[in-house]
């Protein structure tokens, strides 16, 4: 997450509701950054810029758009406290997401040894063991998510 100035990965998890089907919004335009504070849209369609503006505006980003006819502009607005406080919460849920990707990954990977220790592959101490590296790759990996998290929004609350 950048917050210094406009960057086009900033629409990376926007989808747009295209004809029935869910389409990433880098699918059906082209977003480039013009300057510093602005992002601009050119879609490939020009039927498909009222539901780039409406998946825009029901996303968690909070972002406004202006719309010419042709492209979309978003305008960074610089960060109030208020907005810095509610990027502070949205890259909480993304660390929050990441956490639970990696517990997921973890119950695989145990599952996986456990299914082995049943099949003979392995023995019990020899799967006890293998839990045991999971478990603490997946805590090392968490603390440092939770690092990077907290670094994060230092650089991002300090004014």
């Amino acid at each position: 997450m950048r917050t210094g100035r406009a960057n086009p990965s900033l629409l990376d998890k926007i989808i747009v509701e295209y004809y029935g089907a869910e389409t990433p919004l880098k699918a059906l335009a082209t977003i480039s950054t013009p300057d510093a504070q602005t992002i601009q849209i050119q879609p490939f369609d020009s039927g498909s810029m009222a539901l780039i503006e409406k998946a825009i505006a029901t996303s968690d980003l909070g972002l406004t758009t202006n719309n010419d006819g042709r492209l979309i502009r978003i305008n960074i607005p610089p960060l109030t406290t208020e907005r810095r406080k509610d990027l502070c919460k949205l890259l909480a849920k993304y660390a929050e997401e990441g956490k639970v990707a990696l517990r997921n990954i973890r119950r695989d990977a145990i599952d996986q040894i456990k299914k082995q220790e049943k099949d003979g592959e392995l023995s019990e101490d020899l799967s006890r063991d293998e839990q045991e590296k999971v478990q603490k790759v997946t805590d090392k990996s968490i603390v440092e998510l939770e690092k990077l998290l907290a670094d994060k929004e230092a650089d991002i609350l300090k004014v």
